[in-house]
């Protein structure tokens, strides 16, 4: 079924980057299940978890969310923030590539949202913890493209509520309230780190590797 769900948001994304929709409309996408490259099987997973490096938090200093640079243009008129929004949204409305209606089920926790302006799309691996895990030594465009990572699963559309208590925190500190979502997070968690080629504290692993017990 998540398969189903990643394959269905990426044929959206790529409909999205071609041009978008030049017309208000109704759209469909896939669900509240965070996408992009699917993260396997839990085993497949925590196999990845142990080729991370574990390392000691870095230093915050020099950090700006402005050394991120978000969100990116995916087409006219389109920007990364509406390309999760249609993607992640059910019945989604637009008018040209503006996200101006629909619904969303946070998967952080449960909660559903009518209003695309009370939708945070939230970076699943925060960007100070990346800062902090390697991307301190990352040039500009690289963090760029991280903070606009629409192939792997780094990007979803959840509560605003739920974005303000996550804030910079890993899954040592916090977990989304809906606990039959960590076993996604734990892997989504696992994949963004280790495509991105970022450390991981040794609480942070223990957290994770407590969550993917719960597959």
């Amino acid at each position: 079924m998540r398969t189903a769900i990643r394959a269905a948001a990426l044929a959206l994304l790529l409909a999205a980057a071609a041009g978008c929709d030049p017309a208000p409309g109704d759209a469909s996408a896939g669900g509240a299940t965070p996408t992009g490259r699917a993260p396997g099987t839990a085993t497949e997973a925590a196999k990845q978890l142990d080729t991370l490096t574990v390392a000691a938090p870095g230093s915050m200093r020099g950090y700006s969310r402005a050394k991120f640079p978000h969100w990116d243009r995916t087409g006219t008129n389109c920007d990364v923030r509406d390309s999760v929004l249609k993607r992640d949204g059910a019945k989604v409305k637009t008018s040209g590539c503006n996200v101006v209606g629909g619904s969303w089920t946070s998967v952080y926790d449960g909660k559903v949202i009518d209003s695309p302006a009370q939708v945070d799309i939230d970076h699943v691996v925060p960007l100070a913890n990346a800062w902090r895990s390697g991307a301190s030594a990352w040039s500009t465009p690289q963090r760029e493209q991280f903070a606009n990572d629409l192939d792997d699963p780094q990007l979803v559309a959840v509560s605003q509520g739920s974005n303000r208590a996550k804030g910079d925190q890993d899954p040592s500190t916090w977990k989304p309230p809906a606990r039959e979502n960590w076993c996604a997070y734990a892997q989504d968690w696992v994949a963004v780190k280790g495509h991105w080629k970022l450390t991981v504290t040794s609480a942070e692993k223990a957290a994770l590797e407590d969550m993917l017990e719960t597959c």
